[in-house]
């Protein structure tokens, strides 16, 4: 895990997971109450279920039977109950913040080493949201991002000519190893590294405002995954730092 400042960027976050073991439905404990939010209650609606009647939905967040912390990794366990699609979206703190949003920043560099396995029907969505919640006016930019069953991919959203309008970049890389996903958000652009190599730069959409950083992950689209699949998401660590 990266633990130093890097040029033209100052340090504020850094976690893998080492500090102790956390079981399943007591996320984030003692232990990492200080440093992670699991964001959102159970049963919150996931972007696939906010498609859906209320009394129809399939999906949705479950922090309590998805969290775990073991071996030196978060573990989402993601898997079906009830017909219900299980997945979560943790959220690490800066500054041992209190309330969202928990690690707002204008312009920083966000890197996550992480297994995925590959299951249909669900999908990674670790993205930049704006605190104002106007989207797209103030943009929104994912990576790793995509159906953990195809390839990775990342996204930028944004508004031109005003309409939605999006960039994005395809290593054609596939889920199921291990990898190290960096995204830097500066004024100048929006570039991603994937294992160090660089995906390409956005310059069409580069957010001036405030966003922070979640780590969503949920069902692909309303009655996708089969209750037969499930496995694990597995997150290394995370490290975060802002624009000096």
């Amino acid at each position: 895990m990266p633990t130093t400042d890097l040029p033209g960027w100052k340090q504020v976050f850094a976690e893998d997971f080492t500090d102790g073991d956390v079981g399943l439905g007591t996320f984030p404990g003692p232990i990492y109450a200080s440093r992670w939010s699991e964001n959102y209650a159970d049963g919150t609606p996931d972007t696939a279920a906010q498609q859906q009647p209320k009394d129809a939905r399939t999906s949705g967040y479950y922090p309590s039977k998805v969290l775990s912390v073991h071996d030196g990794v978060l573990d989402m366990f993601l898997h079906s109950e009830d017909g219900v699609a299980m997945g979560a979206a943790p959220s690490p703190k800066l500054h041992g913040a209190s309330q969202r949003p928990y690690n707002s920043l204008v312009y920083g560099r966000f890197s996550v080493r992480f297994k995925a396995e590959a299951l249909p029907g669900y999908k990674l969505a670790w993205l930049l949201w704006p605190d104002s919640k106007q989207w797209p006016e103030d943009g929104e930019i994912d990576f790793p991002e995509g159906d953990l069953s195809k390839v990775i991919y990342a996204a930028v959203h944004g508004v031109e000519a005003g309409e939605h309008r999006f960039d994005v970049f395809r290593p054609n890389q596939p889920y199921g190893d291990w990898h190290i996903a960096t995204t830097e958000w500066r004024a100048d652009g929006i570039e991603f590294f994937l294992d160090g190599k660089s995906l390409g730069v956005s310059t069409r959409f580069v957010p001036n405002k405030p966003m922070h950083y979640i780590l969503q992950t949920e069902a692909c689209s309303p009655n996708c995954p089969l209750p037969e699949s499930n496995g694990h998401v597995l997150v290394d660590w995370v490290s975060i730092w802002e624009r000096t």
